[in-house]
């Protein structure tokens, strides 16, 4: 069996691993010219965590990863209003958590991927036949691959969503805010930030720093907007977008990259009745983005890869494992999407109100049970897909 999997991301890079243990084999192609180095720190927890721990990924995670004590809030001087006791929840959730920048999750499953795997930078689709028994797919520089399977792991703009089930604007749900990453240099602020997460306590609008093992200063910030339509020059938006906030947000902003190294995007869901066509699935954000306000995109990319796989191994036929697939991963999709819609007044107050109620919330969280309830609630329901394919593998 063969399978052409298009992005090299998290998804992509766990179904091509999985796959080829199954004993397919795999074409990965990936439109950028490499790896990215743009992206944030996740906190990777959840069914994802499980399925890394199936694939041996864990020793590496937790080298890559970095120890967050507390995610807190500063006033516009730097002083803490609030915050979340990183190793408080860490427990609640019996220690099965880490905090990863996005770029290291991809390097170790990228370091994983098993030789056999052909990975292809610089190219991807630009059409897509079904076929009585598989699929051709024509690619950047007019070769056609023939596979049994074509999968979509090329995130929320996924162009094989769109050459196979529509147009963007029919499964985008747009949630009002955009998004903005980028790393500096900055001993002065590194200093203030090493070892916490740091973000501005304020109303519609946040910037949160931390510092790196390399010295330099990641920078996420998110803020509320009209449209979902991207700037043409996102530094500048980025500058205008958090102009104005105090503590060390000037400097911040004056350290901004230019355009092409700031990792900008709008905060959407990607809802849709179905995940596959014919011969053509989709999995991870392509097929189920959550968004950044629910958590867990990364892990529910893994874990989605990682039963999508499962079922191809264990059904009679391509088609019988895609409908298993979807049966089994869409209510954990949905608990998160949901949860995601609803944690938006708590990621990012719009008003003085919400943001005190949220300032009690963190306070809440201290006490006794209250911050395993609390890591419950940003967990969802138990999920433990990953963990039973983990005692199968």
């Amino acid at each position: 069996m063969k399978a052409v999997v298009c992005g090299a991301g998290i998804a992509g890079l766990a179904l091509a691993h999985r796959l080829d243990a199954l004993g397919w084999e795999v074409v990965v192609v990936e439109r950028a010219p490499g790896p990215r180095t743009q992206g944030y720190m996740v906190d990777f927890f959840g069914p994802g965590y499980d399925a890394a721990e199936a694939m041996g990924l864990l020793p590496r995670l937790e080298e890559l990863a970095y120890r967050i004590d507390e995610a807190g809030f500063v006033d516009e001087r730097g002083h803490r209003r609030a915050g979340l006791d990183y190793t408080r929840f860490a427990r609640a959730l019996d220690g099965r958590m880490l905090s990863i920048m996005r770029p290291d999750l991809e390097r170790a499953l990228r370091e994983a991927l098993p030789a056999a795997v052909d990975l292809r930078f610089e190219t991807g689709p630009t059409a897509v036949r079904g076929t009585a028994d598989g699929v051709r797919v024509t690619l950047l520089d007019g070769t056609v691959e023939t596979a049994d399977l074509l999968v979509g792991a090329d995130g929320v703009h996924s162009t094989v969503r769109r050459l196979v089930l529509g147009e963007e604007a029919s499964f985008l749900r747009y949630m009002g805010f955009h998004t903005a990453a980028y790393v500096f240099d900055d001993p002065q602020i590194f200093a203030q930030v090493r070892d916490r997460f740091c973000m501005t306590d304020t109303v519609d609008r946040q910037m949160g720093l931390y510092g790196l093992r390399d010295g330099r200063v990641a920078a996420f910030g998110v803020h509320r907007a009209e449209s979902g339509a991207l700037p043409p020059d996102v530094r500048e938006a980025v500058r205008r977008a958090y102009g104005g906030l105090g503590w060390v947000v000037p400097r911040a902003l004056g350290a901004c990259p230019p355009s092409g190294e700031v990792y900008y995007d709008q905060v959407a869901q990607i809802v849709m009745d179905r995940w596959s066509s014919g011969r053509t699935a989709l999995v991870g954000d392509a097929a189920h983005a959550v968004s950044l306000l629910a958590g867990q995109g990364a892990s529910l990319g893994i874990a989605g890869a990682y039963v999508l796989a499962e079922e191809l191994g264990r059904s009679a036929s391509v088609d019988a494992g895609l409908a298993a697939y979807e049966a089994r991963w869409r209510p954990v999709v949905e608990d998160r999407q949901e949860a995601g819609r609803a944690a938006a007044e708590w990621f990012l107050p719009a008003s003085a109100s919400r943001l005190r109620l949220r300032r009690a919330a963190m306070r809440l969280s201290g006490f006794p049970g209250v911050g395993r309830l609390v890591a419950r609630s940003l967990s969802g329901k138990p999920a433990v897909l990953a963990r039973e394919a983990a005692r199968s593998a």
